[in-house]
């Protein structure tokens, strides 16, 4: 393991001390086990298609600034559309703004984003790199709270057309209201992670919310089976 994954595991409690009281626990991605089909990869999208999108991009980034079709509207600073490339293969869907994110207009920018850019580096990715980062909802809850259903709901045609003009090839759902959102049923961080789910023609894996994971230590062990998971997933789309 070079030093730079070794920094990173450190980052994310997996370091020499977490092994140490847990010797099974980090292991290369190469040898978590999991058995999902294989996952097909939509077509490419065509030349010239980002200058195409470029319109549709505006119209919904105006659309999120004026919404006012639920009551988050109504103490935010600004709503939070995402960030990223906006023809990346890896989508990750959050919660919802919290402050510092409601102030800088960007997800997923606190220390839950730091983890958030750790957990990414871990299996060679980069935030903005053929990575999108959104949330479920683009206004802060009051409070930092969790959204409500009938909020993620009124939200829901903003991330849908978001999905829409990214085309991702793989959708990661952080925590429970961005599963739930998306798979459009109840949604038990437990018994979801480990296994593919379906957005429409998009494949989906569930796993923890990075804040979650700053609570629950623990859990960041079973937080790095679910990036192998995704990294072996991409993978096999690859090969089609």
């Amino acid at each position: 393991m070079n030093s730079e994954r070794e920094r990173i595991l450190r980052e994310m409690g997996l370091g020499p001390v977490w092994k140490l009281r847990l010797p099974q626990t980090t292991v290369p991605c190469e040898q978590v086990a999991t058995a999902p089909g294989p996952t097909v990869a939509p077509d490419p999208p065509a030349a010239g298609a980002s200058a195409v999108a470029a319109p549709a991009w505006d119209e919904l980034a105006r659309t999120v600034a004026t919404c006012r079709q639920c009551g988050l509207c109504e103490a935010r600073n600004q709503a939070v559309l995402g960030v990223g490339d906006r023809n990346a293969d890896w989508l990750f869907v959050g919660e919802g703004p919290g402050a510092e994110e409601d102030a800088r207009g960007e997800p997923f920018v606190g220390q839950a984003g730091k983890l958030l850019d750790s957990m990414l580096a871990a299996i060679g990715l980069r935030r903005g790199e053929n990575v999108y980062i959104a949330n479920a909802v683009k206004c802060r809850p009051p409070e930092n709270r969790t959204p409500t259903p009938e909020e993620t709901a009124t939200c829901r045609p903003h991330l849908e057309r978001q999905i829409e003009l990214i085309r991702p090839r793989l959708i990661v759902a952080l925590g429970r209201p961005a599963a739930q959102t998306l798979l459009q049923t109840e949604v038990k961080i437990g018994a979801a992670r480990g296994r593919l789910h379906r957005y429409h023609d998009i494949p989906v894996v569930v796993t923890y919310h990075p804040a979650y994971l700053l609570r629950n230590l623990p859990d960041k062990a079973r937080a790095w089976e679910d990036l192998c998971f995704m990294r072996r997933t991409m993978r096999l789309g690859d090969k089609g």
